[in-house]
């Protein structure tokens, strides 16, 4: 049997060296991307873990987090959702302008937010005078935290979202309409559910985000504990004082975000086995 011979070596020795080249670069790739983030769990006892984040710093963080974060995402949902579906299914000029600017939010530097927001909505912004003249102050109080993750965390759910939409056939929606539902009631019984786990995606990719949020949050909410000071602010103030406290936050943060990706796994696996 010949063996094919490129420059005095064997093409099988080629192959297998090109094979291990391969192997090594995604190690590698996949030592640094995963070793920082199992490095949080594998460093400390779990149980000291549970233990350390039994403090004020990390409960008030954990509170103002959880409650910043769902009140976010219910304004997200309740605003991004129209939104995404008349992005969706309808044309108009400056559509593909209108999409881009969508997406800014997602590759805008967290703190070039923060600067936006407060020069719109801070007390001498463009409608900060306005709104503190009705007497509601918004700069670094938890009302500016959860704007701040609403602007990072938005463009999640909404680009998600009118995925969904668009997933779903123009045709029945064109049928339920001629046997005689009412646009909102198509949109309620017919459009809503056949999206629905896409918008399940796209809560939960948005949820994660702005449980995350810190750039934005710190430059225009403040680092103040107990009313603006969030999880990831908590870890970074932990960082100069006790670095215990830090990694603990962090490991719960992460815990959090791996199940929420787990279920978005979930939701869209279920979904391809459906279609």
């Amino acid at each position: 049997m010949e063996i094919t011979v490129r420059k005095g070596v064997p093409t099988s020795v080629v192959a297998t060296l090109g094979r291990l080249a391969l192997a090594v670069v995604i190690a590698v790739i996949l030592a640094f991307l995963f070793l920082p983030l199992i490095s949080v769990f594998i460093s400390r006892n779990p149980l000291q873990l549970l233990a350390t984040l039994n403090t004020d710093i990390a409960y008030q963080a954990l509170v103002l987090s959880l409650e910043t974060t769902f009140i976010a995402l219910l304004i997200i949902v309740i605003f991004g959702t129209p939104l995404a579906y008349w992005v969706a299914k309808y044309s108009f000029r400056g559509k593909r302008f209108l999409e881009v600017a969508l997406q800014m939010p997602i590759v805008v530097p967290p703190a070039v937010a923060g600067v936006g927001l407060i020069l719109v909505f801070g007390n001498l912004g463009l409608l900060g005078g306005a709104v503190s003249a009705l007497g509601i102050d918004i700069g670094f109080t938890w009302i500016a935290v959860i704007m701040a993750q609403v602007f990072i965390s938005a463009a999640f759910y909404v680009f998600a979202a009118r995925q969904a939409f668009e997933a779903v056939d123009d045709e029945l929606l064109a049928v339920s309409r001629t046997l005689g539902e009412s646009p909102w009631r198509t949109f309620l019984r017919i459009t809503t559910p056949l999206a629905l786990p896409g918008l399940l995606s796209g809560a939960a990719l948005s949820l994660a985000r702005a449980l995350g949020e810190f750039g934005a949050t710190i430059v225009f909410a403040g680092n103040l504990p107990g009313s603006t000071q969030t999880m990831p602010l908590a870890i970074y103030t932990a960082l100069q004082s006790n670095f215990e406290v830090a990694v603990a936050i962090s490991a719960l943060l992460l815990t959090v975000a791996f199940i929420l990706l787990l279920l978005v796994s979930q939701i869209n696996r279920r979904q391809r086995i459906l279609s």
